[in-house]
């Protein structure tokens, strides 16, 4: 997709509200952090320039190069996100650790989605506190009330307000530019601060100090994986050009004017983002700053929406309901099941820390972690798909590694003070994304190794010649070559058969999307039996109903009033051997039991669906 013109400005103006929220939000409190007592820095000239020096060349370096320019280009058919790029890097090689590098980084990505809502509409509504002291003990419930009605309104979609996202982004940005402008004109020589050997001098008179202030300086880049995650909604140009030409330039001037501020008046790093505002403005600040948090959080949640649709298709997670908020946008989804668990892990947070600056120390861990897990990503991708050498790859990468593992190492000490919460979270999500895929795997091999060959079962049709009564019959079954169980047992029981008997296998290719010409796969087989293969992106929603329509022009015949479904609903019984632990199999048949039923997530008409029961020991 290469658009121009207007066309170009729209989808650069959506960019705004969708891929920069979280990052053009920073400003409110990354600049503030990096002074906080702990560190050790007194806000001096020295420490002012070289702290806006770091800052400034972690937008260049990380967003700018390593994101914008390098890491915007690993598209999987114009897809963009971890999982997606997970999902490249397994149709290259499908070693162990790749898979456990990769879910380990999508699984921060929930502990981030979790603190970022959290931190932005806290830090927010902080301004209350310095507009008018009297609303101090108002600033956690205010904060608290706007979370709570954030992700009560998301069963509503974001058709409605999606388009209000951009414009308010675009006052967000022209506003914190403007004010910092201000403040440059009063003390243009923090521009000096632009000069790299001023963060470099940080380093050589302060050390480890200056190595714990990284943990801070990181505040300024999250959000960076948004760039790349949402890739497939916008393109590379509409993202490039709103940095590049609108959110780059604002966000540095702002920080250069909180640094001017804080240069003439040092006691002003305390909250020197709202004390750049006249006192007159400082209510209009705050509502605006609420908005603008309130579109990054929605960012956050629509993204992780889209990581759970994207690993349950490719067989990282159960099934859960998934919910599609419009009929003409593509994407726009909600999972009740992990909107109220974001809801209520990021309720506990604010009750729990109570400040934007505690929550700042739990913040940094997921967005470093995830950053280098896509570098070495990057890596393998370099090296199999661009077909770069093992120097020039290496070199790129390490250098990206390098910097990475510097922010992580800084934030990994934060741990005791809150730091363990995202690694908590990953390690929970990591740890239910692992045997999902590991019991899926065991499922299917205990499945295969049961399953009657599907020509021996042709064959005892054939030689027994039960009664057809009119109409299709489709079996929902596993790619697998045998017959599918349910229908086993219902020939086993009833013995009767449809005229038509169709089974059909969902395959996830790993790609976004699957072209409709590509969709299907069919194979007629005696005793009007057919098998069909129905092909589908991550990014896809199957729909079987659909699937059985287009068999219509490959022979088959099935009326949708004398079309049942048959689905089967197995009791997973953990009692086998190793290779997986017994308590993770158990892990697995709850999860199992307890995902959502074949019949919601594959769009089957719910009258015309049989179920059949089984047991399975795996």
């Amino acid at each position: 997709m290469h658009p121009t013109g207007r066309r170009l400005v729209r989808l650069s103006l959506a960019a705004l509200g969708v891929v920069y929220g979280d990052i053009g939000t920073s400003p409110l409190y990354a600049f503030r952090e990096c002074f906080k007592p702990e560190y050790g820095l007194a806000p001096t000239a020295s420490n002012v320039y070289g702290v806006l020096s770091l800052i400034v060349w972690s937008l260049i370096l990380i967003v700018s190069v390593k994101y914008l320019v390098l890491i915007i280009r690993l598209d999987n058919r114009g897809e963009g996100g971890i999982m997606a790029l997970l999902a490249l890097v397994l149709s290259i090689r499908r070693r162990q650790a790749v898979i456990a590098i990769g879910l380990f980084g999508a699984a921060l990505l929930y502990g981030d989605g979790i603190i970022t809502p959290a931190i932005s509409v806290l830090s927010a509504t902080e301004g209350l506190g310095i507009a008018a002291p009297a609303f101090q003990p108002y600033v956690m419930p205010a904060a608290l009330v706007l979370l709570f009605l954030l992700f009560s309104v998301q069963k509503y979609g974001t058709a409605g307000v999606g388009g209000v996202f951009g414009p308010i982004m675009l006052v967000w940005f022209t506003t914190i530019g403007l004010l910092g402008a201000v403040e440059i004109v009063r003390a243009p020589t923090i521009l000096l601060a632009l000069n790299p050997w001023y963060g470099a001098r940080l380093f050589w008179e302060h050390r480890a100090a200056a190595f714990l202030v990284l943990g801070a300086v990181v505040l300024a880049v999250t959000g960076a994986e948004a760039l790349y995650a949402d890739l497939g909604h916008f393109g590379r140009r509409p993202i490039r050009l709103a940095w590049f030409a609108f959110v780059l330039p604002t966000l540095l001037l702002n920080y250069f004017g909180q640094g001017g501020l804080v240069l003439s008046t040092p006691e002003a790093i305390e909250s020197p983002f709202y004390l750049l505002a006249p006192r007159v403005l400082l209510y209009p600040l705050v509502g605006i700053a609420t908005a603008a948090t309130i579109v990054a959080s929605q960012a956050l949640i629509s993204g992780a929406f889209s990581l759970t649709q994207q690993s349950i298709h490719l067989r990282y997670l159960p099934r859960l309901s998934i919910i599609h908020t419009s009929r003409s946008e593509f994407g726009q989804i909600y999972v009740p099941a992990v909107n109220t668990a974001l809801m209520v892990g990021c309720l506990l947070l604010v009750i729990g820390f109570r400040s934007s600056s505690a929550l700042a120390a739990a913040y940094g861990v997921a967005v470093t972690g995830t950053m280098a897990v896509t570098t070495l990503l990057f890596f393998l991708i370099a090296r199999h798909r661009w077909h770069w050498s093992p120097l020039r790859a290496g070199a790129l990468a390490g250098s990206f590694l390098f910097v990475d593992l510097a922010f992580f190492g800084a934030n990994i000490i934060k741990i005791e003070s809150g730091g363990w919460v995202p690694l908590a979270v990953a390690s929970v999500v990591f740890l239910v994304m692992a045997t999902w895929y590991r019991g899926t795997q065991l499922v299917m091999k205990t499945l295969a190794r049961l399953s009657i060959p599907l020509d021996r079962f042709l064959e005892d049709v054939e030689m027994t010649r039960p009664p057809r009564v009119r109409g299709t019959a489709v079996f929902l079954t596993p790619n697998i070559e045998g017959a599918p169980p349910s229908l086993v047992l219902h020939f086993g029981h009833n013995k009767v058969l449809h005229e038509e008997v169709i089974l059909v296998s969902i395959v996830t290719e790993e790609v976004p999307e699957v072209p409709d010409d590509r969709r299907i796969a069919s194979e007629r087989l005696p005793q009007g039996f057919y098998r069909v293969r129905a092909y589908y992106g991550f990014m896809e929603r199957p729909d079987v109903q659909h699937v059985v329509a287009m068999c219509c022009d490959h022979g088959v015949t099935a009326d949708p009033e004398q079309t049942t479904y048959y689905v089967g609903r197995a009791r997973l019984l953990p009692v086998g051997p190793a290779p997986m632990m017994r308590w993770r199999k158990r892990l697995f048949a709850f999860m199992s039991w307890n995902a959502s039923s074949a019949t919601d997530f594959f769009r089957i008409p719910p009258d015309r669906v049989v179920e059949l029961g089984g047991r399975i020991e795996f």
